[in-house]
């Protein structure tokens, strides 16, 4: 299994440590892995000019999967916009083909007290939203600033998806919804946009060929409302790229930390790049701070959607849950009662807890 490890900038190489240190220990038990690390972001623009170098483009065209930490940093804002490390981001979800999102949201037992909603309403929450990743206004075209006849500035982009891209990605929302309690929501706005019509129109064409998930549809405004009210109504959403960033992160904040949950870019064949959905977090790189269970729990969603090891990738959840349940805590999940842990012992811990 050859894996493509791009740590990225700020924490990024902190966390990307403690993800391969669990690979490596996996690794003694006889799993089959060959991985090389590549510089990605504002790490490459440094070193190289360019947040998406040639050869790193390469290295993660030829690999099986990738495992990516994070990009980004103040010292990068006033880059030009090609040059900025986010861009290195979009390049590998556009020139690989990662389309399908995968934002799981789940509450660990351990983690109820930490989320900001009442504990009787995020108790058992587990949400897998799936987010169209290559299309929609990020993407669409024609897109800038112009300037009209009276000398005022005018921002425009272009909300805009192809019926073939709508179609590939609600087969991937039905097919996750059919391995678990086979509802799907369709997230939209189509009683604003031509795009949302759309959308619902051929989500609803793919539905039929799923007769045992049960399809609804939700417009986007009460979404993000009813994943505030209710969060455990949802099993799987799917939406677009846009709509997709938005409610994901608000999902990701009912369970108490960013810190903690990873997720997949997937491309037609189950190629993915697997991330932490977390930022770089320059104030705390180098300081031992960081998180690292979400980019060790992206790992384990590399082995279990790139590489068919469920097991294995079993073993990697079940160990991160035994580290919480022994009361461990890196800084953004601690609370009075537990032990504050520094990113470095925390992987040590799920390592000792294989």
């Amino acid at each position: 299994m050859k894996i493509a490890v791009l740590p990225g900038d700020g924490i990024g190489s902190e966390i990307m440590a403690q993800a391969v240190k669990v690979l490596r220990a996996l690794a003694k038990d006889g799993l089959k892995l060959e991985m090389e690390e590549a510089p990605v972001g504002g790490a490459a623009y440094d070193a190289l000019g360019d947040p998406l170098p040639a050869a790193t483009l390469k290295l993660a065209r030829d690999a099986d999967a990738i495992l990516f930490g994070a990009v980004g940093g103040w010292k990068y804002d006033t880059l030009p916009r090609a040059k900025r490390p986010e861009q290195a981001l979009l390049g590998l979800r556009k020139e690989l083909g990662l389309f399908a999102n995968l934002r799981p949201a789940k509450v660990f037992p351990e983690l109820v007290a930490a989320s900001t909603l009442r504990p009787e309403v995020v108790s058992g929450m587990d949400i897998l939203i799936v987010r169209e990743l290559t299309g929609d206004i990020y993407f669409g075209q024609p897109r800038g600033v112009r300037k009209l006849e009276n000398g005022e500035r005018e921002g425009f982009d272009t909300m805009r998806y192809s019926e073939s891209e709508v179609r590939r990605i609600a087969h991937s929302g039905f097919r996750a919804a059919a391995k678990r309690a086979k509802k799907l929501c369709s997230v939209d706005k189509c009683n604003v946009l031509e795009t949302s019509q759309l959308w619902r129109e051929v989500v609803t064409e793919v539905a039929k060929e799923y007769p045992g998930v049960a399809l609804s549809h939700m417009y986007v405004d009460n979404a993000a409302m009813q994943l505030l009210r209710d969060p455990k109504q949802f099993d799987v959403i799917v939406t677009g790229n846009m709509f997709g960033d938005i409610l994901s992160d608000e999902a990701s904040m009912l369970t108490g930390s960013i810190g903690m949950l990873p997720s997949a870019s997937l491309d037609a064949n189950n190629k993915g790049m697997y991330e932490p959905i977390h930022g770089s977090a320059p104030d705390i790189a180098g300081k031992d701070l960081a998180n690292p269970l979400a980019t060790i729990l992206s790992a384990a969603m590399m082995l279990r959607y790139s590489f068919n090891q469920d097991g294995v990738a079993g073993r990697i959840e079940d160990a991160v849950t035994k580290v919480l349940a022994r009361g461990l805590r890196t800084p953004d999940i601690y609370s009075p009662g537990t032990e504050k842990v520094g990113t470095v012992q925390m992987g040590d811990a799920v390592v000792a807890a294989l």
